[in-house]
């Protein structure tokens, strides 16, 4: 079956940087579109951004742009979250997701937490 694993959460001040990484297990990424959502305390889950399945487009929530980059290794079968310039507001939850149907993610990881704050 399809699994995805985050890591590479943890604390950091703010000004900081973090990279998550999602690995996927049980089917190729290659032509999956993966994405990046994040829930903070007593908020609804927010969509961070995704990537398309060869890597030529990549779209971002408002709150992240020009501070986030995803990116992805098909070869290693793993998606990256570069997270530069992080806000205590960034602290939540960040779950990586894979779909392989258009407008679809059926497939989520258990998610990993980033913590900011000074």
């Amino acid at each position: 079956q399809v699994q995805l694993v985050e890591s590479g959460g943890g604390s950091v001040q703010p000004g900081g940087s973090l990279r998550l990484s999602c690995e996927v297990s049980g089917r190729t990424i290659s032509t999956a579109a993966m994405a990046w959502f994040r829930r903070a305390p007593a908020k609804e889950r927010e969509f961070v951004g995704r990537i398309s399945p060869y890597g030529g487009s990549t779209t971002y929530a408002e709150s992240v742009k020009d501070r986030f980059t995803i990116s992805r290794d098909n070869a290693k079968n793993t998606v990256y979250l570069q997270m530069n310039s992080l806000k205590p507001e960034d602290t939540a939850v960040y779950y990586c997701a894979a779909g392989w149907n258009a407008g679809r993610y059926d497939y989520w990881g258990q998610g990993t937490q980033v913590t900011v704050s000074s």
